[in-house]
């Protein structure tokens, strides 16, 4: 199976290639149309041509980190509530409990999977048909279990299919939330879906509340 994952890696990465080669000929297509004066539905066609090679490409470019090992750069003592905000922006309200959110985290990776839950909730409640209303996201501490863990929640997320969003690989989205799930992991922590609900799990430091 190692071997078959390695091999699947290296053709997703010649496909990626040959796929940016297929962009430089469409973009010099679209260049000689432009300077030929063609009509307006003809250079259309092209940048729709050329908008599909970039979305193809940039699938690829997901399916061969998602491939590949994680390599974190943890930053000591990062403080997650400041890196999800930080990810989300203003526009997102997070109600946050709790005092302190202390961690090794690399904040680079971890922005970026926090991005593509949040932005994998969104779709998922416009594919499903029903957007209305703010999505629900909130930070909290939990020791339940002895060492002191964050949960992330997004609730109201609906989904018009019943499987997993964490697992689904269904377009962009589908294969960043797959990543995200990894980036998570690699953490040490961990992410579910269940019902309307998105949860990601991660380790804080034992020494602050």
């Amino acid at each position: 199976m190692r071997d078959l994952g390695r091999a699947s890696v290296q053709i997703v990465h010649d496909l990626k290639n040959q796929l940016n080669g297929l962009k430089l000929y469409a973009t010099f297509l679209r260049k000689r149309l432009e300077k030929a004066g063609r009509p307006a539905d003809e250079l259309e066609t092209v940048a729709k041509l050329l908008a599909g090679l970039e979305r193809s490409a940039t699938d690829m470019n997901l399916l061969v980190r998602y491939g590949r090992p994680l390599t974190l750069r943890p930053a000591p003592r990062g403080d997650l509530a400041k890196i999800l905000t930080a990810a989300l922006g203003d526009e997102v309200k997070i109600k946050v409990g709790g005092n302190t959110f202390t961690g090794d985290f690399d904040p680079a990776a971890l922005t970026e999977a926090l991005r593509d839950i949040t932005d994998g909730a969104l779709h998922s409640r416009v594919h499903a048909g029903d957007a209305k209303g703010p999505l629900e996201i909130s930070l909290s501490r939990d020791e339940s279990g002895g060492a002191p863990q964050a949960m992330i929640e997004w609730a109201s997320v609906r989904h018009a299919a019943a499987e997993d969003l964490f697992h689904s690989f269904a377009g962009s989205h589908g294969m960043r939330m797959a990543l995200a799930a990894k980036i998570i992991r690699a953490h040490d922590g961990d992410a579910t879906h269940e019902a309307d609900k998105l949860r990601v799990s991660l380790p804080l430091s034992k020494d602050e509340k």
